[in-house]
């Protein structure tokens, strides 16, 4: 198979960057957002609690009769 060249965009990419370009701040606020929540660094103990926190899945989770 060849290489496929095409200039489409999406209307949903064309959405997007519109709206960065009206609004670049918004990449600020979600670098920070992001920062916040997913890139900050976790002890030991944070992940220890999380694991130790899990609950067990049933291999089938329709399956009422199980438990």
């Amino acid at each position: 198979m060849g290489r496929v060249i095409s200039d489409y965009v999406s209307d949903h990419t064309k959405f997007i960057d519109e709206a960065l370009a009206e609004n670049p701040a918004w990449v600020e606020d979600q670098a920070k957002g992001r920062a916040l929540w997913w890139d900050r660094p976790q002890t030991l103990d944070e992940l220890k609690r999380s694991d130790e926190s899990k609950v067990a899945q049933k291999s089938y989770p329709y399956d009422v009769t199980t438990k």
